[in-house]
């Protein structure tokens, strides 16, 4: 029936314009017959108005098109390889003179120092003229870094150009992802493209409830709501780009623990907390480094350098030389410098007559008699005194016995929630839980909300 209508159609086009007129004629009038006419309408007072209405000047119009300069922006990733010329010559542009500036303007020729992958924004006109660049690098200033950027802006000035930087603030974006553990954390948390600073945090979080040394397993299952750092919209690159951790969910060989970030907005201080209000964070931190490899427990070891059997009274961390060293605890340095086989070492003094011990250092970063808060850095990864490689020999003593740091992490006391904060915990958490479960459904996939 359908392509009977289609051939009549073709056949007849105008009958068939004709029925339409005529149908919708009917339409109009019966409208007008259901329309009520207003009783006094004829008796309204009917008035002319006539306006001379001015040409349009296309010309002027014209004109104004024609010197309105029009400029296309590009974004360019430096390459190691990279010139003046080829980024440009990439971007679209075709500018000696502004390659020229490149080369010779100290500010300029920050782009292609360091390493590769730094975006760049060309614009250009028509005619392939550089009219402006802008490149966004970490902060210059040590007290900024974490919280703004630099950036560096290029403008061309008829035939000359400019260069400035100015410092401006990070932006977070809230980013979700999940994930499940394959081979380790940080393989899984690569494989859902999870910064390695927010795997970090996530073991720190959870670091009470599962030991990621030992009781990891294949299968385990995260979710997480973080901060994706943001310069002018962009996003940033250099160290990884992210910030704090915000909320996770971590599923541990069938049982699943909960956290989220909560500061304090009397007080000032922050911890991560479980959805039920138990502090996450307790006296004493797990490790005294964010994530490593553990090479040697607190139990008995044939000595690599002695060639003896002996019990080792502390826990070694395999790391780089150089990965930062933090204190396990609030407390008050005893000891900061030189001590036989531990090298460069580091002794803290904590409430109850406790005490932690770092060795091995590369570098020290606090003095003897200072007070330091947990997670400050007291030092750097290093092979100094008795080592055969860089590591850190840890120690954890109470009343002069050494003790099993991970057992003592796990039996200190916790932080507690202040009872006046509750009512803004529970909205806080409320907010996270929507989240995690977006995020939950995100296998193996970050993304930006």
């Amino acid at each position: 029936m359908l392509k009977g209508a289609e051939n009549f159609a073709a056949r007849h086009p105008r009958a068939l314009t004709a029925s339409v007129v005529s149908a919708l004629s009917c339409f109009a009038v019966t409208a007008f017959g259901i329309a009520p006419m207003a009783p006094d309408a004829a008796e309204l007072p009917k008035r002319t108005v006539v306006e001379t209405l001015a040409p349009v000047d296309i010309e002027a119009q014209l004109d104004q098109l024609a010197s309105h300069s029009i400029g296309l922006t590009r974004a360019e990733a430096t390459r190691s390889s990279d010139t003046p010329d080829s980024l440009l010559r990439r971007a679209g542009a075709f500018d000696p003179a502004a390659a020229a500036f490149l080369r010779s303007e100290p500010l300029a020729r920050r782009i292609f120092q360091g390493r590769a992958g730094r975006m760049v924004h060309v614009t250009a006109d028509a005619a392939g003229l550089v009219q402006k660049i802008v490149v966004r690098f970490p902060a210059e200033k040590v007290e900024q870094q974490g919280s703004h950027f630099t950036r560096l802006s290029i403008e061309r000035d008829g035939s000359r150009f400019t260069a400035r930087t100015e410092a401006a603030p990070l932006q977070a974006q809230i980013a979700l992802g999940s994930g499940s553990i394959r081979s380790s954390l940080f393989a899984a948390t690569d494989d859902a493209k999870i910064p390695d600073s927010i795997a970090s945090q996530m073991a720190d979080m959870f670091s009470g409830d599962i030991d990621f040394h030992r009781e990891l397993r294949k299968g385990d299952r995260f979710s997480v709501v973080y901060e994706m750092l943001t310069a002018d919209g962009e996003p940033v690159t250099w160290d990884g780009g992210a910030g704090r951790l915000l909320a996770g969910e971590f599923t541990n060989n069938g049982r699943t623990y909960s956290a989220v970030y909560f500061k304090d907005s009397a007080s000032g201080k922050a911890s991560f907390y479980g959805f039920d209000g138990q502090s996450k964070r307790r006296a004493f931190l797990a490790s005294p480094m964010e994530f490593s490899r553990i090479t040697s427990g607190f139990a008995m070891r044939f000595h690599p350098i002695h060639k003896t059997w002996r019990q080792h009274n502390g826990v070694d961390y395999g790391a780089p030389t150089g990965t930062a060293v933090r204190s396990v605890g609030d407390g008050v340095v005893d000891t900061a410098g030189w001590q036989n086989g531990f090298g460069n070492v580091v002794h803290v003094r904590h409430s109850g007559d406790r005490t932690t011990v770092y060795a091995h250092l590369s570098k020290i970063d606090v003095k003897k008699g200072q007070r330091i808060e947990q997670g400050q850095r007291v030092g750097a990864v290093g092979a100094t005194g008795w080592a055969t490689g860089p590591h850190l020999h840890f120690e954890f003593r109470v009343g002069g016995r050494h003790m099993d740091p991970r057992a003592i992490a796990r039996a200190s006391e916790a932080i507690t929630l202040p009872s006046y904060a509750k009512t803004q915990f529970l909205q806080t958490v409320a907010s996270v839980k929507t989240q995690l479960a977006v995020a939950e459904t995100m296998d193996g996939v970050s993304a930006a909300e």
